[in-house]
């Protein structure tokens, strides 16, 4: 069990890192007013804490830096300490108070200003649509081969999807598809869209009408299973690549590749368990085993679910993303 002592000078090394990206030494620690020790003490503690393995030697420095073990502890320190102190952040209560605001503008506000305050890559993930039932299905014809197909479903929500056309079908025999679809469809859970087409394709006439549309038919739900599966917004996806720990364009292509592909989703899940923090190692996907990713989860006032994550390094203002992201979950709430 770690002293009074260890524990501030493991959050002091902690901070230090953080801030400098430096190994870091006795000397630099014993001028913190926080450590009122000789720097013969500190490196004594310094020595126990990386034997205990809390932290790491570096090969070009004496100084030290952070495990991932010394990083989790930390975080817990700071879980703990945060039931001590309230924060106020004022221009989180800007963006929430702005009359007539959509939880989804205030969402997407409050990502913006966070990547914008951490530096660091800001996602949030909706609850995906798929148990929601179909009330309407409409059609816009764009330029070319190109359209866009919105849904309203029992939950109010609209969704839609821009979608090419098959090459030779003309925008009336489009505007007949969807309008068979419309009717086909009302009512009906989104998981449940192809047994349905299925079911229907027992009646000749229907039938005949969907499989001489075949292709046609498959682009529309291809467009409703996508639009039903998670949503989710990215703000800050460039800061990655001006923290140190990304200069190696290899690690910061596997990385970009992971949220490109939604992989990331592997890590960020909705869930009532309360905020987690992933730190390198605890990341499942192989790309982000040198990133934290902090996940806070939300449900809005009419029983929406969701979560707010920040994506950076294991070098992590911790004391800084863990407060802002919670309190923006607490005014989500707020928002119908």
């Amino acid at each position: 069990m770690l002293s009074e002592r260890q524990i501030l000078v493991l959050k002091a090394i902690v901070e230090e890192y953080v801030s400098t990206n430096e190994p870091v030494g006795s000397r630099t620690l014993s001028k913190r007013p926080d450590l009122p020790f000789s720097p013969a003490t500190i490196r004594n503690d310094m020595a126990d804490l990386e034997e205990m393995g809390f932290l790491e030697k570096t090969h070009t420095s004496s100084g030290r830096i952070p495990s991932e073990t010394g990083y989790r502890l930390y975080v817990e320190q700071i879980m703990k300490e945060k039931q001590e102190r309230e924060l106020a952040f004022p221009m989180i209560d800007q963006i929430f108070s702005q009359a007539n605001i959509t939880r989804q503008e205030a969402i997407t506000e409050s990502l913006n200003l966070v990547a914008d305050l951490t530096n660091y890559a800001v996602v949030a993930l909706g609850q995906s649509a798929e148990h929601s039932r179909i009330k309407k299905l409409e059609f816009i014809s764009l330029q070319e081969r190109f359209a866009i197909i919105l849904m309203v479903t029992d939950q109010g929500y609209v969704e839609s999807k821009k979608i090419m056309l098959p090459e030779g079908i003309s925008i009336k025999e489009v505007e007949r598809v969807v309008k068979v679809l419309d009717e086909l469809l009302h009512d009906v859970m989104i998981t449940e869209i192809e047994l349905r087409l299925k079911e229907a394709s027992q009646n000749e006439e229907i039938c005949d009408f969907l499989c001489y549309r075949e292709e046609l038919i498959a682009a529309f739900v291809n467009a409703f299973v996508e639009m039903a599966s998670n949503k989710y917004h990215i703000a800050g996806k460039t800061n990655i690549l001006e923290l140190p720990e990304f200069q190696d364009v290899k690690k910061a292509r596997e990385l970009f590749e992971a949220i490109d592909n939604k992989d990331i989703f592997k890590v960020i899940k909705l869930d009532n368990s309360g905020i987690t923090v992933r730190i390198g190692q605890e990341n499942e996907i192989k790309a982000m085993q040198n990133c934290t990713v902090i996940t806070v989860p939300y449900t809005s006032a009419s029983g929406d679910r969701g979560a707010i994550s920040v994506i950076g390094p294991t070098r992590m203002q911790y004391d800084k993303v863990i407060p802002i992201l919670e309190y923006i979950a607490s005014n989500i709430k707020k928002i119908v």
